[in-house]
């Protein structure tokens, strides 16, 4: 895909997101590792109502997986999720 492809994905995800969650209060979850590499903070993020906001994304089709071992509590329902996403032609699948 070139540059613009990629970059029009990205701005998809990120109104995806924002909508998700803009202006909501959110709830935190860590693993083994609070922060990657580069200083990045690696989160699993909760809504108050209970929804999970990773796996929404994923679910929905707007995500690519990354993983960062030993980050893996939710990497088998990430996979799945990522797979049902793709099978089924969700978000930026279509």
């Amino acid at each position: 895909q070139d540059k613009s492809t990629i970059r029009e994905l990205g701005k998809k995800s990120l109104e995806f997101t924002r909508a998700l969650v803009e202006g909501k209060k959110v709830r935190l979850e860590f693993d083994v590792e609070k922060k990657d590499v580069y200083g990045r903070v690696l989160a699993y993020v909760f809504l108050e109502d209970g929804t999970f906001v990773n796996a929404q994304i994923v679910e929905k089709g707007y995500a690519s997986l990354m993983t960062y071992p030993p980050n893996v509590k939710y990497a088998d329902m990430f996979l799945e999720l990522y797979r049902q996403a793709r099978q089924n032609r969700r978000g930026l699948w279509k």
